[in-house]
């Protein structure tokens, strides 16, 4: 078969999603057409990607502009992780429009809002608006309907699957691996819909599960919970390391408000459980779960919360009803809307009573099951018992919204996960690193002056404050500011397995710097950086531990990927 030109083939991939310069070299050679034999029971490709999450998906963009095939793996029917099936809005910083994620995560987030303007009946101040937020939440800056996120992500990948270079196996969940040597072979997914199994094998696999899953499945060295002061010298770590204390999951859910209708639900199994459960922790949490308060992250003294679906700001207090607001009325005709979209993702519908990280499938799914309970004793006790500011109390007009979640339900097909196994990797980042108060006592430097630790060999760049939900172990928020940041690629880089990658929340970092490198735009640079990285070492014909001995060959990397709009260093002069 007639291979086509390089030139040609970015033609092919479509639009600006296929930025790589005519510069570089084109790397046809590496790249085998995926194969599938008889009955669907062998996928052959480049990369096998494990996990069709946030990070999963920017791997495979960035491979597929760069001329891979890829197959890539998703157990639930949504790919997108945390922007969809998890349902959690972006979470980004000050600098998100123009700093601090890569171009294409940029161009994702400009074709949701084109999205809106296309397809939605928006007020002509929404439609003008610079940066248009179609829920005007407060903790973001672009919060949006899952499924809005998801057909963005789909329109995206539609060329590349057109041409056959990209299969995605939704309902697909990888249960085993063959390894030989220091070499992954081949996974096994399991197909949940018929329980059939298929072999899919390629050059690279890449991790980007939701909990690190192939990590165990491929022997590649792992660690999970916390690590001990002795063992990393960070301020926040506990004196004993504990890998069974990871961090809360939620299972989120979408609710609107129809004043004057009663949309109050069957009472929740668990409901008398969780309406008088108040949780053990160190520091004491600020009284019951369910109530209007909790503990301040920052301080952890009891902090007075505030909800009220009918308005937005509430004095002093946060208003639940707009912290993660995904859609809101006004900026659409009037009427259009009965009212606004909230996702809850709150303090009080965390859970921390089972460790999912290490359990088996039953353990996992029982926990997930409770976590679903617990939100949904939430959202019956603000239906039926929540504090109005009338001096009444509940809300029955609060409706579960089952159909912005895609589930029977109406909570999200997955929990929002944290934390995950995290690789032993050639370079770990640690608070001293990225942490504001650490780098102030290592650097010297004060105020606006100090900075992160610069690495050399940085693949990307991000924000995040460090922020520890309560744990499994006892622990309350653990809360502080970091700095700007860079991604070092040794961080991407296990120890021992050549031709594993992750691609999400378990690269090589600590439970604590964990905490600012687990958000949206991170995960999707890493990912990204990681669909990069791999046909540099195809074409350069080393493993990632042989390029990490390679300063220059970094440093040709680092070029290649900046032309292709991934930021490896923060502006020097503070332009942002």
């Amino acid at each position: 078969m007639k291979r086509r030109s390089f030139i040609e083939s970015i033609c092919i991939a479509g639009g600006s999603l296929a930025t790589l310069p005519v510069t570089a070299a084109p790397i046809w050679e590496q790249s085998t057409p995926v194969q599938v034999s008889e009955g669907g029971k062998t996928w052959q490709a480049d990369i096998v990607i494990a996990g069709g999450g946030v990070g999963g998906c920017a791997a495979a963009f960035a491979a597929l502009r760069n001329g891979l095939n890829v197959v890539m793996t998703e157990p639930t029917d949504w790919i997108g992780g945390q922007l969809t099936q998890q349902g959690v809005p972006p979470d980004e910083h000050d600098w998100i429009e123009h700093y601090g994620a890569t171009a294409l995560y940029r161009e994702f987030r400009t074709r949701v809002r084109e999205y809106y303007k296309t397809h939605y009946p928006l007020n002509d101040k929404a439609r003008n608006a610079e940066y248009f937020n179609p829920g005007n939440a407060d903790v973001s800056a672009i919060s949006h309907e899952p499924r809005v996120a998801l057909t963005v992500l789909e329109q995206m990948f539609a060329p590349y699957i057109s041409t056959g270079r990209m299969h995605i196996l939704k309902e697909h969940h990888v249960v085993r691996a063959e390894v030989s040597g220091k070499k992954v072979r081949a996974l096994y997914a399991r197909n949940l819909r018929d329980k059939s199994l298929c072999k899919l094998t390629g050059s690279y696999v890449v991790d980007a599960t939701e909990l690190g899953e192939l990590l165990p499945l491929t022997g590649t060295a792992y660690v999970t919970g916390t690590e001990s002061k002795t063992e990393t010298g960070e301020l926040h770590a506990p004196q004993v390391a504990d890998p069974e204390n990871n961090q809360a999951f939620t299972a989120c859910f979408a609710m609107d408000y129809v004043p004057g209708e009663n949309w109050t639900i069957p009472e929740p199994e668990e409901y008398r459980f969780w309406k008088n459960y108040t949780p053990e922790m160190s520091p004491a949490w600020a009284g019951k779960l369910l109530e209007l308060n909790y503990s301040n992250p920052k301080t952890l003294q009891p902090k007075v919360l505030g909800f009220d679906p009918t308005t937005g700001e509430m004095d002093d207090r946060l208003n639940l009803w707009i912290y993660r607001r995904i859609l809101d009325k006004d900026n659409f005709d009037p009427g259009f809307y009965r009212g606004d979209i909230s996702i809850v993702n709150w303090p009080q519908n965390d859970y921390w009573l089972g460790n999912i990280v290490e359990a088996a499938p039953d353990v996992f799914q029982h926990h997930f099951e409770r976590g679903k309970q617990l939100s949904l004793s939430l959202l019956y006790w603000l239906q039926t018992e929540a504090p109005r500011p009338d001096g009444g109390k509940g809300w029955p007009g609060l409706r579960l919204r089952q159909d912005i979640m895609g589930t029977e339900d109406g909570l999200a097909k997955y929990p929002y996960v944290r934390e995950s196994r995290r690789i032993r990797s050639l370079f770990t980042i640690l608070e001293e690193h990225v942490g504001k108060k650490q780098r102030m006592m290592v650097s010297g430097a004060t105020g606006e002056h100090v900075k992160a630790r610069e690495f050399p060999d940085s693949v990307g760049i991000g924000y995040y404050h460090i922020d520890l939900h309560p744990s499994t172990g006892g622990d309350n928020y653990i809360d502080f500011d970091s700095l700007r940041f860079q991604i070092p690629l040794g961080s991407l880089i296990p120890e021992q397995t050549e031709n594993l990658l992750p691609a999400c929340k378990n690269i090589g970092t600590t439970h604590i710097t964990n905490g600012c490198y687990r958000l949206h735009p991170v995960e999707w640079s890493i990912g990204e950086a990681v669909g990069e990285l791999i046909p540099f070492l195809l074409q350069n014909k080393l493993t990632p531990q042989q390029l990490y001995a390679k300063k220059h060959k970094i440093e040709e990397f680092q070029k290649r990927i900046e032309a292709q709009g991934i930021a490896t260093r923060w502006p020097e002069d503070g332009s942002y």
